[in-house]
């Protein structure tokens, strides 16, 4: 498999998110699905509505969520909803929860390392193509967080998100999500990654923004201030070397704070997503960094 092309610029801006979609050379056609994190109730860290509007209009794309699966502000629809509009999205933006309503769409991967579907939400038929606009961090589970976990935690349905922190398990609790093998965890990650690529082909683009970064997800409601000082913006049609390319920026920093975000990647062994992902070669860790600077 030849080299992935990674665009890269500093700048991090609306504008400058903009450019980088339009560095990849593609149109995302039909329904456009922009696929990223509304940020937890308490959250300092996420991405604002405001950051991603000018892209969002770009692409003339609908922002998409779904619940989760632990206690929070986001785990009914009633309560994501309300958290959509005081966090502003419904200001600027039509917004879809995906699993609003059952029942979800089930994805089948015959080729799975440690599961075999995927429960995502049936909204997702309503989309001709995916803009994954990832804001890459720390992760508590994870180790860390970009285009793979946003594939595959992000698309699941709430019931999904249980099944891959669960692997595979149908009636696991949020309990059972601390209790099984960190390594499995990784590769049904990995798993549920590959299944969403492969259902909208050609027709998905991802773009990571290095800003907030904090070792802690944007799902935390209470998370640590941000550790290092922001990269920039990174942009592919490649999850695998995207979050590749994010996680060696951060190895080649400078930054006083890179060693703890780090320890954060290692304690969880989050590189072994990207390995289980390219594994199962939907892309490759091989890239090309390209500075448009």
């Amino acid at each position: 498999m030849e080299k992935a092309k990674i665009y890269f610029s500093k700048e991090i801006s609306p504008e400058s998110v903009v450019k980088m979609y339009e560095k990849l050379g593609v149109e995302l056609q039909g329904k456009v699905a922009v696929k990223l994190h509304s940020g937890e109730e308490g959250n300092q860290n996420y991405i604002r509505p405001e950051f991603v509007k000018a892209i969002v209009e770009r692409v003339n794309g609908t922002v998409v969520e779904c619940n989760t699966a632990y206690e929070g502000a986001r785990e009914t629809t009633e309560k994501h909803r309300k958290l959509m509009e005081t966090h502003g999205w419904t200001k600027y933006f039509n917004v879809d929860i995906m699993d609003a309503e059952g029942p979800d769409k089930v994805l089948e991967i015959p080729n799975g390392k440690v599961i075999k579907k995927d429960y995502v939400g049936k909204n997702i038929e309503n989309y001709d193509s995916m803009l994954v606009l990832s804001h890459f961090k720390g992760h508590p589970m994870g180790g860390y967080g970009g285009a793979l976990k946003q594939l595959s935690i992000g698309v699941a349905s709430g019931h999904g998100k249980s099944y891959i922190h669960c692997v595979g398990k149908e009636d696991g609790t949020f309990e059972d999500m601390f209790k099984v093998d960190q390594n499995k965890f990784l590769e049904a990650m990995a798993d549920s990654a590959s299944v969403v690529t492969k259902y909208f082909e050609n027709n998905i683009v991802y773009i990571n923004v290095m800003c907030n970064l904090s070792v802690d997800c944007d799902c935390c409601a209470v998370a640590e201030d941000p550790c290092m000082g922001d990269i920039g913006i990174l942009a592919g049609l490649d999850p695998i070397a995207i979050d590749q390319a994010c996680i060696d920026l951060i190895y080649n920093s400078k930054d006083l704070g890179r060693d703890h975000f780090v320890e954060r990647v290692e304690r969880q062994n989050g590189i072994h997503t990207i390995e289980a992902a390219a594994s199962l070669g939907f892309g490759t860790r091989e890239y090309e960094l390209i500075n448009i600077d």
